[in-house]
C-alpha cells in the first residue's frame, strides 16, 4: 500500500457526510482526551515532587482510555449487515 492509497482513504473518510450524532461524540471524546491532557500537565507542573515532567501514563489510563472505549463497545455490539447476497470467492 503506498502513500497515495492512505492519502485517499484518509479523505474518503474525513470527507464522509457524517451525521450529527456522530460529529457530537467525537467532539465529546476530544474534547475528553485534550481536558485530561490538560490537567495530567497542571498536576505535573503543581506537584511536590522534583519531576515536573508530563505523566503519560495518567493521561494514558483517564484520558485515552475511557475516550475510544465507547467506539470500542459499539464496534463489539453493533448490528452486523446482511452479507449472505455476497459471493464468497473462497469457497471450494
Amino acid at each position: 500500500m503506498n502513500f497515495e492509497d492512505i492519502k485517499n482513504k484518509v479523505l474518503k473518510l474525513i470527507n464522509f457526510n457524517h451525521s450529527n450524532k456522530t460529529k457530537i461524540y467525537v467532539t465529546i471524546s476530544l474534547s475528553w482526551i485534550i481536558l485530561i491532557g490538560y490537567l495530567t500537565w497542571w498536576n505535573g507542573l503543581k506537584g511536590i515532587a522534583l519531576d515536573k515532567s508530563f505523566n503519560w501514563d495518567e493521561w494514558f489510563w483517564f484520558g485515552l482510555i475511557p475516550a475510544l472505549a465507547p467506539y470500542l463497545f459499539y464496534f463489539i455490539w453493533r448490528k452486523k449487515k446482511d452479507t449472505s447476497n455476497k459471493v464468497n470467492h473462497f469457497k471450494e
